[in-house]
């Protein structure tokens, strides 16, 4: 008896041992993407305007990095916030602990150089080494060509300074432990001709991150079987927002949209007289889809993306888009 508790003993120990040494690993060791690459941007007027269609209309920086106004439809930014940070993500939302979006105008980013902010766009890591909790979809970023990475800099390189610094992100356990595990190094692609329709469509899917909302997420895990079909679901303040199915499924999906039904979606928000209309965000529908940033797309870039929609598997994927709280 004494010996299998002696026995016992030691396994508990090595138990121990072995989880304090992985805690000390994740926590001292992790995350390893590699230095910040030495970096200098040319911010030529051309790379500026080009970061700025990016990072407004397509890998949409400015929607959590700045204020957005849920006073009004699909929650516009406001302009005059512009970059300052501070959109919270919280146990309210369904987040595991409070994920503050970081300030990037000179306030909060002016010491950081051309090669650390490349690398905490493309593989999450910031300039102090500690992880970016994916919201920011630095998974897709990562396989942007870093031409377009390095415009968005040059463009938030502009932004006149705002704000104070904003409060570190903080999470529950144990993703206090698992988000030092979540960054990778990146895995840049080439930007393809925007003749070459499908590719070009599904550059700009990815790089818009259409997939992070349009595919079911539960328990930290994509249901890569429902790509593109809709489910994930967001907590308003209202009720439940679940997101569409874009797979070309005629019946629950966008199958039966044509080309122009599909750009009228998003031409409908340039109007900003019906793109900022009020609701009352505790009771009306209310979505955080940022049409106003997504309709500022051009309509060659829009239609790629349909084209390339068409290709995916079609999905049959019934959705109830909101549940108002009873």
């Amino acid at each position: 008896m004494r010996k299998a508790l002696k026995i016992l003993g030691i396994l508990v120990a090595l138990i121990l041992i072995f989880i304090t040494g992985a805690a000390v690993y994740i926590k001292g060791f992790l995350p390893d993407v590699g230095p910040a690459p030495d970096l200098k941007v040319e911010a030529t007027p051309e790379k500026v305007e080009r970061g700025r269609y990016l990072a407004h209309h397509v890998m949409i920086c400015v929607d959590c990095h700045s204020i957005r106004d849920f006073n009004y439809f699909a929650g516009p930014v406001d302009m005059n916030t512009l970059g300052r940070g501070g959109d919270i993500f919280d146990e309210k939302a369904g987040f595991p602990g409070k994920i503050v979006a970081a300030n990037i105008t000179p306030t909060g980013i002016g010491d950081w150089t051309d090669g650390e902010l490349f690398r905490a766009i493309t593989t999450g890591v910031r300039k102090n080494g500690k992880p970016i909790f994916p919201v920011m979809p630095y998974h897709n970023y990562g396989k942007a060509d870093p031409e377009d990475v390095e415009a968005v800099i040059a463009y938030i390189r502009t932004l006149p300074p705002l704000g104070e610094k904003t409060a570190e992100s903080s999470y529950d356990f144990p993703m206090n432990f698992i988000v030092n595990t979540i960054p990778e190094k990146a895995t840049p692609g080439k930007r393809p001709s925007p003749s070459d329709r499908l590719a070009y469509g599904k550059y700009l899917l990815t790089t818009a991150s259409c997939g992070d909302c349009h595919t079911p997420f539960n328990e930290g895990t994509y249901d890569t079987s429902k790509w593109l079909a809709g489910g994930r679901e967001f907590l308003m303040p209202g009720g439940k927002l679940t997101s569409a199915n874009i797979t070309p499924d005629k019946e629950t999906g966008i199958g039966n949209l044509t080309v122009d039904d599909f750009l009228e979606r998003f031409r409908a928000y340039r109007d900003s007289s019906y793109a900022h209309r009020k609701i009352d965000f505790m009771k009306d529908f209310a979505t955080v889809m940022p049409w106003s940033n997504y309709a500022g797309m051009t309509d060659e870039d829009l239609s790629a993306i349909y084209e390339y929609l068409r290709t995916v598997p079609a999905v049959k994927h019934q959705i109830n888009k909101f549940e108002p709280r009873k």
